[in-house]
């Protein structure tokens, strides 16, 4: 839980499942999350070995997220979350 036990996390996550995305893509995917925030989740999850970061060498910047071969091992928990979440949704 200590890797992906924050409100921000798991979106990420979920969200690189389908492949790499490049990061203002991939910011504009998670409705509500700062700036500062979205620096700081990618950050750690790049430091705790679930995601890469690819930097192009191009002006301007171009960087890219993606999974990590860890990353990719939650794929049936962060698809069963979201399936819950919709589900729990529907019933409310």
């Amino acid at each position: 839980m200590n890797l992906i036990g924050t409100k921000w996390k798991p979106l990420v996550l979920f969200h690189l499942l389908e492949g790499g995305l490049r990061s203002g893509i991939l910011q504009k995917k998670i409705l509500g999350i700062s700036n500062k925030m979205f620096t700081q989740t990618v950050r750690d999850l790049e430091k705790d070995g679930l995601i890469f970061r690819k930097i192009f060498p191009v002006v301007p910047p171009k960087v890219e997220y993606s999974l990590s071969d860890r990353g990719k091992s939650l794929e049936s928990i962060l698809r069963s979350l979201d399936k819950w979440g919709v589900e729990d949704c529907k019933a409310s």
